[in-house]
């Protein structure tokens, strides 16, 4: 499976207030399982150019002379940066410290954010949501929470950071304030779009959507949405979204491509889909091939595995049918990770899709979790991922055919320049007036 740092707050979940336990003593054998793993797993023997035993013999007595569980994780932390890749996390089994237990996160805020510039700003809120209710609308800019400025904590962040890792950690700082205690009131201050600052109490809620446990990690939940759209020239297109890559998603998935096969169109809206499980998209690709073309290829340091489209002949019916043979649209932003940007990638790289939307994050190293000495699990990338024409997504990301730029203006106008754009190619498409997919 893929795990991306667009889990963190599903992951977050895992520390809510345990209890430090006499845990320290374990510390340098954690250090040493974790460098250990990374060791014997990395796809790359080369170590990405890291000399590894010198990083080993550099931070381990900072593990072992570690007094609080929050600084052997610091020692731990710091040797998985020197890797500078993706899908190199440390879980925590408990809190780093009996005085900074870590928060509930387990209510959610009923909207999404993006950095937009230097900002958060709402881009999408959860309709008849508490946050619907309470009068949160798309393009408002999120200025305080519970008394703390964002500005100030974006701010903080190491100067020269790539636009890319910028924005996700931006979202990260942004997601882990909203997000707190079920049931709890989150008060959070707006900017409107009149420039009007507007304080709201927002009540949290449990996350919505089936849940979902994966080994040890955090217990995750799936949401699975269709909808029929018209396109401008009046054609019907279907939309599909979902978000994250997990089994429950397979039927509502297969539901929805009955829906819409005889539509004109289908466009499959990843933005801010994190990814998940890798090997799904053999699956879901193979809605819409009726040949195993490879979408990708993941590598190990002794293996390679291919990725092939599995094409589905039969419906949830257990009907037989022919894969749909019309225009998919792909739709991705700066969140689009992992496992959803293999799909994207792979889809396009083989001309079956054309994708719409922004850069996606670039994070696209198949990973699996391990259990330390200390009980903290380490999430550690075990293979690399080329598309199917040989386009390594890893700092790179898929980058769209038709790239659109989301701004706080459209948010604010109620206007999705990225569906419409994919609404208009279908149109195009259809009469052949449109480049294909690529």
């Amino acid at each position: 499976m893929t795990i991306d740092r667009r889990l963190a707050v599903a992951l977050l979940l895992a520390v809510g207030g345990v209890a430090v336990s006499a845990q320290v003593p374990q510390g340098v054998e954690a250090f040493d399982a974790a460098w250990t793993e990374i060791r014997n797993t990395h796809f790359d023997k080369a170590m990405n150019g890291v000399d590894w035993d010198a990083v080993r013999a550099e931070l381990r007595p900072r593990a072992a002379a570690a007094k609080t569980m929050g600084e052997v994780r610091g020692a731990i932390r710091d040797m998985l940066a020197r890797l500078g890749q993706s899908h190199f996390a440390l879980i925590p089994s408990s809190a780093d410290s009996p005085y900074t237990p870590s928060g509930d996160l387990s209510g959610d805020i009923g909207f999404d954010v993006r950095p937009i510039g230097g900002d958060i700003v709402v881009s999408g809120v959860e309709q008849a949501s508490p946050a619907d209710t309470a009068g949160v609308r798309p393009g408002w800019r999120v200025v305080d929470v519970a008394g703390v400025k964002l500005s100030a904590l974006l701010s903080a962040m190491p100067q020269g950071t790539a636009d890319r890792l910028a924005r996700v950690e931006a979202w990260r700082i942004a997601e882990t304030r909203l997000r707190g205690p079920s049931g709890s009131n989150g008060q959070v201050t707006f900017e409107d779009g009149a420039g009007r600052l507007v304080a709201l109490s927002v009540a949290r809620r449990q996350e919505q959507g089936e849940s979902v446990t994966v080994g040890s990690l955090p217990t995750m939940y799936v949401r699975v949405e269709s909808d029929r759209l018209r396109t401008p020239a009046g054609g019907v297109a279907g939309l599909i979204r979902f978000n994250v890559w997990m089994v429950a998603v397979n039927g509502p998935f297969q539901k929805a491509v009955d829906q819409f096969r005889s539509a004109d169109g289908i466009v499959i809206d990843l933005r801010g889909n994190p990814g998940g499980l890798a090997g799904m998209i053999m699956g879901i690709s193979g809605h819409f091939l009726d040949e195993p073309k490879v979408l990708g290829v993941m590598r190990t340091r002794d293996a390679t595995l291919r990725f092939p489209a599995n094409p589905q002949l039969v419906n949830a019916a257990g009907e037989r049918v022919k894969p749909y043979g019309g225009p998919v649209a792909i739709l991705v932003d700066a969140l689009t990770g992992s496992a959803s940007e293999c799909f994207a990638g792979g889809m396009q790289s083989i001309g079956r899709a054309r994708v719409f939307g922004q850069t996606s994050m670039g994070q696209a190293l198949p990973a699996f979790p391990f259990v330390l000495p200390t009980g903290d699990v380490l999430i550690h990338a075990t293979a690399d991922f080329v598309t199917g024409d040989g386009t390594r997504l890893e700092g790179r990301g898929v980058i769209p055919d038709e790239p659109v730029v989301l701004s706080r203006e459209d948010l604010l106008a109620g206007r999705d320049r990225t569906l419409e754009a994919a609404l208009a190619w279908i149109d195009r498409a259809r009469t052949g007036s449109a480049p294909g997919p690529r």
